[in-house]
């Protein structure tokens, strides 16, 4: 499923990188805020859940490949995050649901 299809699905919200949607592949869905953690759990290809909207989170979405970052909890992607994220081709979404509630309703689709 594309990042794309699951923006649609799950009535998610671009925070940047909407063009990019199409071509990113999510496979599976890590859920996680403590960032060195998430370096070493999420692999390439999962919706990564986190409230984390600053410019270190992009980091870790680049080194781990993950498809997209979606800020649950109506998380803010501070303004240097945003640009980083559209520096590195990072899809940023967003919703007003829990981790939790966003992890159940893609391990559904995948």
């Amino acid at each position: 499923m594309t990042v794309k299809e699951l923006q649609k699905k799950l009535n998610l919200q671009y925070i940047c990188n909407e063009g990019l949607a199409e071509e990113k592949e999510v496979t599976g869905c890590y859920c996680g805020d403590l960032l060195s953690w998430v370096m070493s759990k999420a692999t390439d290809g999962d919706a990564w859940l986190t409230v984390m909207g600053n410019v270190t989170s992009i980091g870790v979405a680049v080194l781990t490949e993950v498809a997209c970052i979606i800020l649950t909890e109506n998380a803010p992607a501070d303004a240097d995050a945003i640009k980083r994220a559209e520096e590195n081709d990072v899809v940023i979404l967003g919703t007003e649901k829990n981790a939790y509630q966003v992890a159940v309703e893609i391990s559904k689709l995948i």
